[in-house]
């Protein structure tokens, strides 16, 4: 099973080149994350990556493009985690373990790019927030196959496939927001913690605990 620490421990936007754009790209993300979409000029963007407002219109041709880049590439990766989750061997409580650990692991490793990720999506272009939703829903139908995998196994206990799938990415979002690499937890230690939490929502005994004994 693969660790948060692996599956959040690649090179932040290693795939967009040239060296210029990456660095606008970053700069956009700690502006974004800082001041909000809205309230971010181009000027901001450009003076944080070191370069003129001029220079940014080279790579980008808007704000918004710049924006769609950042989440079109956050969900990707999003995607790519809980995908090889969902395929991934061993029982349906094995590939949920794995799932919340790696994708929680992320969003604690790499939180100020998650958190524009994951908040900023109304301030898309109509047909950039369309696109963006239909990876989240398949974000979605990848945490919902395993759990109904474990309902179908009798693994999970849970009456309401959708709804608990909802509040298991609801949760695991939520950690962009509140993580600090200054705080108590690592993000491995926030994975597992979350890890055992969703399993015991879904009615699942996490490993190395013992089940309850029979009266």
């Amino acid at each position: 099973m693969r660790s948060a620490a692996e599956t959040g421990g690649y090179q932040p936007w290693s795939e967009v080149t040239p060296d210029a754009a990456r660095r606008l790209l970053v700069a956009a993300v700690e502006a974004f994350a800082e001041r909000g979409y809205h309230a971010t000029t181009t000027r901001d963007i450009a003076g944080r990556a070191g370069m003129s407002p001029a220079a940014l219109y080279i790579h980008y041709k808007t704000k918004e493009e710049l924006l769609h880049r950042i989440s079109r590439i956050g969900h990707d990766k999003a995607l790519e985690i809980l995908e090889t989750a969902a395929c991934g061997p061993g029982t349906a409580a094995d590939r949920l373990d794995g799932a919340v650990r790696s994708f929680v692991g992320w969003h604690a490793a790499h939180h100020t790019t998650a958190r524009v990720v994951q908040y900023e999506l109304d301030a898309l272009a109509p047909e950039h927030r369309s696109e963006i939703v239909a990876l989240r829903r398949q974000t979605d139908a990848a945490v919902r196959r395993i759990i109904a995998d474990g309902v179908r196994a009798g693994e999970f206990a849970v009456p309401d496939v959708p709804g608990t799938t909802l509040a298991v990415l609801s949760l695991c979002i939520d950690v962009a927001r509140w993580f600090s690499a200054a705080g108590p937890r690592t993000p491995d230690e926030v994975g597992a913690l979350y890890a055992d939490l969703v399993l015991r929502m879904v009615g699942a005994t996490p490993a190395g605990t013992a089940p309850p004994a029979q009266k």
